[in-house]
């Protein structure tokens, strides 16, 4: 078997070509293969199927895997044929898609390897250009997110990451059932949802399928949603509160600090659950609680607003919440009184927690790893990549990638 014979049974050209000569050249050495086509073959016209003869060529290359340690290029004259219906067309030839410069092998592995490192990273390791790598990865990403049913979503979590330096964010969208990012789009305004609605219906769904959403107490967030999702249930889930709560606390041990309190090195101690301390940092916490009341009213406030929320009943939570906002109002605490203010104002979402149990923590736990992408890859120069590897990460999209195996 020569070796033209070996590589165009390697390849799998078909019947209707093969390689025609193979040769290194170049410095560093590269492989290249010519291919041609079968003397007297006819190829299917591209826009009605029917069998056609070679009207001229057009020269085109590929970037294919490397044979060993050698850069390895197809270069082959592509027929365009004529039809009587049609005219001339360029034919789709059996080892690459049309419009790519890499063969469909090449492709496989630039997905394979984009799940598991930053595009720079591959860029580097192949040999390529990033630009280039991007357009693949952007091809198979996008068509797969346009293929995308979400006609079955009905709870939905919202919520801002940031996409680049200089207070630049993005709005994430996320199916409550089985953590899947829907949507990211720019910005964190009404836009950022009214833009979701559009996609639902572009995706086979509709708004008005949307039961409830959880969400921060961002205007913004609440205005959209009530505009475009007026149904749905807005949830402002146990973690925002708590986050709230949390803030509360420390603005009054600073306060505490400022006014000569000995607080150094107790900020891990008086941050978080108990249960999620050291006996040490247990026992100092205590300790300061007892030291300085405000500190201790701040602390009891804090853990009584959270055994709250291990009620499963709405009506008993809604009693405590209100009597907690009176006992907050009364505790002399700046913080907690506004804290209270905060948790009247949005009470209804807030209650919203006990019949849904809805919760933001999935997209929370989504947003780290689109953080950690963004970390690996130091940044991304445009707002389409970073959402391309968004989705790529955390979209659970099916690719419909080449196999390498064929």
């Amino acid at each position: 078997m020569t070796p033209e014979e070996l590589f165009t049974s390697a390849l799998g050209l078909g019947r209707q070509w093969r390689v025609a000569e193979c040769r290194f050249e170049g410095e560093p050495k590269r492989l290249e293969l010519r291919l041609e086509h079968v003397p007297g073959e006819h190829f299917e016209c591209p826009v009605c199927q029917a069998s056609c003869g070679v009207h001229d060529t057009i020269d085109r290359r590929w970037r294919h895997m490397n044979f060993f340690q050698y850069r390895c290029e197809l270069v082959a004259k592509v027929p365009r044929t004529w039809c009587r219906t049609d005219g001339v067309h360029q034919i789709q030839v059996p080892w690459a898609r049309e419009g790519s410069g890499f063969t469909l092998m090449m492709e496989a592995l630039v997905m394979l390897l984009s799940a598991e490192m930053p595009v720079d990273a591959m860029a580097e390791l192949i040999d390529e250009h990033d630009t280039r790598l991007w357009r693949v990865l952007m091809h198979y990403v996008e068509q797969a997110h346009a293929q995308s049913d979400w006609s079955a979503v009905r709870r939905i979590a919202i919520d801002e990451t940031s996409a680049r330096r200089g207070r630049r964010y993005v709005t994430n969208v996320l199916d409550d059932e089985n953590s899947r990012l829907l949507l990211m789009v720019e910005g964190r305004g009404v836009q950022a949802i009214g833009a979701f609605a559009e996609a639902l219906r572009q995706h086979c769904g509709d708004p008005s399928q949307i039961e409830a959403i959880a969400m921060d107490m961002s205007t913004s967030y609440i205005k959209g949603a009530t505009q475009y999702f007026p149904q749905a249930s807005i949830v402002f889930d146990k973690f925002h509160v708590m986050v709230l709560a949390g803030k509360a606390l420390e603005e009054v041990r600073l306060q505490l600090q400022r006014e000569g309190a000995q607080l150094k090195g107790a900020m891990w101690s008086l941050r978080g659950n108990t249960w999620n301390l050291s006996p040490e940092r247990q026992a100092q916490r205590k300790d300061l609680c007892r030291q300085y009341t405000q500190l201790g009213r701040a602390m009891s406030l804090r853990e009584t607003l959270q055994a709250i929320y291990a009620n499963s009943d709405r009506q008993l939570a809604e009693a405590e919440l209100r009597w907690w906002c009176g006992w907050a109002a009364r505790s002399r605490l700046r913080s907690f009184r506004h804290l209270a203010q905060t948790i009247r104002q949005y009470l209804d979402g807030i209650l919203a927690y006990f019949d849904t149990k809805l919760t933001s923590g999935a997209i929370e736990a989504v947003n780290g790893i689109i953080q950690l992408a963004k970390r690996m890859a130091r940044g991304f120069r445009n707002f389409v990549y970073f959402r391309t590897a968004a989705y790529h990460r955390a979209g659970q999209l099916n690719l419909d990638v080449p196999n390498m195996l064929t």
